[in-house]
């Protein structure tokens, strides 16, 4: 059966064998964090894991729903892995991507609103103010084509040839293989996403190829896919059709999601906001999100 997991780790460890001259991997700690980096350095790579080539950089931290303190060594290992996958200078688009009013689902819009846009703050202003480093920044959010008629990577690629963003971060939940991995992972990587792949609704993809921009991708899984659960949990054996047909159309997530997407979007603001005003305190940006 198709294993569903939008993790590019979950995907290398489905894999036998050590790292290849295909997809290398690097695995170390930071802070509190256990950081591993799988890097898809070709189209062989690409066969291996189905997925784009391009770097895949997970963070498993303490669980969201069972610890909300921010100011720890998380955030400095989120801060710093997703400063080397940002351009260094220019514009950034934050894009919040899901549906708010779904729960497992409204991760991005969540964290968009928590981004300190500065895009329509005067300079002069900002100098006055002391904050004359501010950089460039607007965050978006967008309803799911069943709600608006449109999909994400057209109204993005509007905004873009209007903004002129040096990149654009997504910002989505994702869905994992394993239950253990929810809400206590956090995925970047800097080959874009496609919406809705992890739970079979797979939409137009949103890439440096068709936004004309690099777009850095961050997410945090939230369901896992029932079919994929039964596989693991009876051991691989393949259930009765009619009970896999109903799996196929059924995600699970946890009781406590609820504080995990509201704890989990602060921790990615408030990250996110760090890594693009390194000139401010965290302790300053924290009262914005």
């Amino acid at each position: 059966m198709q294993i569903r997991t939008d993790l590019a780790l979950e995907r290398r460890e489905l894999i036998t064998g050590e790292t290849s001259e295909n997809v290398q991997v690097r695995k170390y700690t930071r802070g509190h964090a256990e950081i591993t980096e799988i890097e898809i350095c070709n189209a062989a790579g690409e066969k291996e894991l189905g997925k784009p080539q391009g770097k895949y950089i997970t963070v498993e931290i303490p669980e969201f729903a069972h610890d909300s303190e921010l100011l720890d060594g998380r955030l400095g290992a989120m801060v710093e892995t997703l400063s080397s996958l940002l351009p260094k200078e220019g514009a950034v688009l934050v894009a919040g991507l899901g549906n708010i009013d779904i729960t497992p689902d409204a991760l991005g819009p969540r964290t968009a609103h928590g981004i300190f846009a500065t895009r329509h703050i005067d300079k002069a202003l900002a100098q006055n103010l002391g904050f004359s480093d501010l950089r460039e920044v607007c965050a978006v959010t967008f309803g799911v084509l069943g709600q608006t008629g449109l999909e994400t990577a057209e109204a993005l690629r509007g905004m873009v040839d209007t903004v002129h963003p040096c990149a654009v971060l997504t910002v989505d939940a994702l869905a994992s293989r394993s239950l253990a991995r929810l809400g206590r992972t956090v995925q970047l990587t800097d080959t874009g996403i496609t919406p809705g792949s992890g739970v079979g609704n797979a939409r137009a993809r949103i890439d440096r190829e068709t936004l004309g921009v690099p777009v850095i991708a961050v997410g945090v899984p939230t369901v896992v896919d029932a079919a994929t659960l039964i596989h693991d949990f009876t051991d691989g054996h393949t259930p009765h059709a009619r009970h896999a047909r109903e799996a196929n159309t059924m995600m699970v997530t946890p009781r406590e999601v609820d504080t995990l997407v509201k704890r989990a979007s602060r921790f990615l603001s408030l990250a996110i906001n760090c890594a693009l005003q390194p000139s401010l305190e965290p302790e300053l940006l924290l009262h914005i999100v």
